[in-house]
């Protein structure tokens, strides 16, 4: 039985390379896909402070033949489960390809509300092959929530999870 939790005390950037060991730890001879999100959305849990959702949407195909992402395992409260490439800021990062900070959501155009609570937002691609597999997306009930050190250690989670997600 694996029991991760973060100390008490850590700075950001202890906190995020302690993320990653314990996601390593979890994924590492896992080959299955969901049961990895489905965990890492719980270290994310564990490990961050301040959040009210955490998880992944994946890069899945609508009817109309168009990528879009589709709900993956998630913390938090009932989300939506589609989102176009290019909506809200789940959707920008997955079409852009880049990272998405946004330290109001509210003024974010397009912003796709699934939790009227959320005030900051941080979502992070996962790519694989220079494409968008997934992505990573937190949400926060406190405005600027995130900082530049919370997305480089995302984003370092992201690369980890490139080959097992």
């Amino acid at each position: 039985m694996y029991d991760f939790k973060p100390g008490a005390q850590l700075s950001t950037e202890e906190r995020y390379r302690q993320l990653c060991q314990a996601a390593d730890a979890l994924t590492a001879d896992e080959p299955d896909a969901i049961a990895n999100m489905a965990n890492v959305a719980a270290l994310l849990w564990e490990f961050l402070p301040n959040l009210n959702w955490a998880g992944f949407y994946r890069v899945g195909r609508a009817k109309s033949g168009k990528d879009e992402l589709v709900l993956g395992p998630f913390v938090g409260r009932p989300a939506c489960i589609h989102i176009p490439f290019g909506h809200g800021v789940c959707g920008t990062a997955a079409s852009s390809g880049e990272t998405q900070r946004i330290d109001d959501v509210h003024a974010f155009p397009g912003h796709i509300a699934c939790d009227a609570a959320s005030q900051s937002e941080l979502v992070v691609p996962i790519m694989r092959d220079n494409a968008v597999i997934a992505v990573i997306d937190l949400d926060s009930p406190q405005k600027a929530r995130f900082t530049p050190t919370d997305a480089a250690g995302l984003e370092k989670l992201a690369e980890l999870l490139a080959g097992r997600v």
